[in-house]
């Protein structure tokens, strides 16, 4: 039986949803097997200083000793003690992790992480992803949103495009081809192919916008929907109902459906080519300056890790980090003649640096002891079969995920990728294949205009 990425088979009908979402927060602990696990919201994976210390305290006084990087571009504290909820939102309150208790589990964005930083990528949706938070924690409704529930900002070279968001916004760049940078946005819901062209100036708040239009629609279903490929067709949100929405509260938006020349300015096609991490090693800025990339192994940090990172922003970068929804870590603004030294000093504590180690794209779910449901330690046999150079051949350049039970927590997102789970029936305990995204499939467009 071929495996299954995600919870639901192409196809089958989406899920009414009769409960409320449980996914974890930083207030909203979850009970593993390890102890208390809880998931640090860090919208576009920005983090001051100040608030990458707090992280490390958190893990050192409370948790496991460790950091875990989510494939959202957040982070996960694990081993924690019973009680010590109000220790741990005081210390993550205090540096500034928790602007709104109403809204820290619906504070799901995830942006270019190198806008701005390279020579190709301007920083305007860092900026929009900054208002879109501070829309989302001003905003009454957005609460009722699940935390499951993902923004995703792209900056126009197609690298986060794909990775799943239920609102897309797709930096344009302008039809003169000056290189300015982007003058707007095209804005995508769900797997609706079509978009709607928004100003820049708009696009935060048409983001926030379309997600309202999204809680109407599934409201009016009745399905109790977390995301909006889990509304009912007959309910479905789509790209021409959101134009309509947004046109209604006075946002100017432009229908422009699916037409070939609305992808020019993106490199990748958000539905069959995989998402495009950066890749580990120096990136050389618009300014002179550099910025670091890094990944650790399997998406887990140390503190002497962590800490050095945190080091190396305060002492030598921009004073902040930005996390990667491939598990990676970014530091900026390090001048040139210092670059290449602090990186040997973060592959020296065991980070990647070079996008030709064997740990660069592998990855892995908790599995045991940490996740009571998993199979086996799938952590220790991926880092056996890495350091044996004997990592899955099938697909070669494909991103790799070990996962301990059919749930494959944390497997890539956009793209296809290789799928090694835990079977006992399987020779070597596992069973290897190529997973591949399904084709999306077009909305009708109605004959009637109907409400989102």
């Amino acid at each position: 039986m071929p495996p299954t990425p995600s919870p639901r088979s192409p196809g089958a009908p989406p899920p009414v949803r009769d409960r409320g979402d449980a996914c974890p927060g930083a207030l909203r602990l979850h009970s593993a097997a390890d102890g208390q696990l809880a998931r640090v919201r860090v919208p576009a994976g920005d983090l001051t200083v100040r608030q990458a210390h707090a992280l490390g305290d958190a893990a050192d006084r409370l948790g496991d000793g460790r950091l875990s990087l989510t494939s959202r571009g957040n982070v996960e504290l694990r081993g924690l003690p019973d009680g010590c909820g109000g220790e741990l939102a005081g210390l993550l309150g205090d540096a500034g992790l928790l602007p709104s208790a109403r809204h820290e589990r619906i504070r799901n964005i995830l942006a270019s992480p190198l806008a701005g930083l390279d020579l190709h990528t301007p920083p305007d949706v860092r900026l929009w992803a900054r208002r879109l938070d501070a829309l989302l924690c001003a905003s009454a409704t957005a609460p009722a949103l699940s935390g499951r529930f993902l923004f995703v900002l792209d900056g126009g070279r197609g690298d986060v495009a794909a990775l799943g968001g239920d609102v897309r916004l797709v930096a344009e760049r302008g039809s003169t081809g000056s290189g300015d940078g982007p003058v707007g946005a095209l804005l995508r819901v769900g797997d609706d192919p079509a978009a709607v062209r928004v100003a820049g100036a708009d696009a935060p708040r048409a983001a926030l916008a379309a997600a309202e239009a999204f809680l109407a629609a599934a409201e009016a279903s009745g399905s109790g929907a977390w995301r909006v490929r889990e509304l009912p067709a007959e309910d479905a949100l789509t790209a021409r109902g959101v134009a309509r929405w947004l046109n209604e509260a006075g946002i100017a938006a432009e229908y422009v459906g699916a037409r070939a020349d609305v992808h020019a300015n993106v490199n990748a096609d958000v539905n069959e080519t995989p998402a495009a991490p950066p890749l580990p090693g120096e990136v050389e800025g618009p300014d002179g300056r550099r910025a670091l990339s890094v990944l650790p192994p399997l998406g887990r940090l140390t503190l002497p890790q962590w800490r050095l990172l945190t080091d190396t922003a305060a002492g030598h970068g921009s004073g902040e980090l930005r996390l990667t929804p491939w598990r990676g870590v970014i530091v900026p603004g390090l001048p040139a003649a210092v670059a290449a030294a602090r990186l040997r000093e973060l592959a020296a504590a065991g980070l990647v640096t070079d996008p030709d180690s064997p740990w660069y794209r592998i990855g892995a779910c908790t599995g045991l002891p940490g996740c009571a449901k998993s199979r086996t330690d799938v952590r220790a046999d991926a880092a056996h079969a890495v350091s044996g150079g004997t990592t899955p051949e099938a697909g070669a350049g494909l991103p790799v995920h070990w996962s301990g039970c059919e749930r494959r927590c944390g497997h890539p997102q956009g793209g296809a990728w290789i799928d090694v789970l835990a079977d006992a029936t399987a020779p070597g305990g596992y069973r290897t294949s190529v997973v591949r995204p399904p084709a999306p499939v077009p909305h009708p467009v109605p004959t009637t205009p109907k409400a989102p």
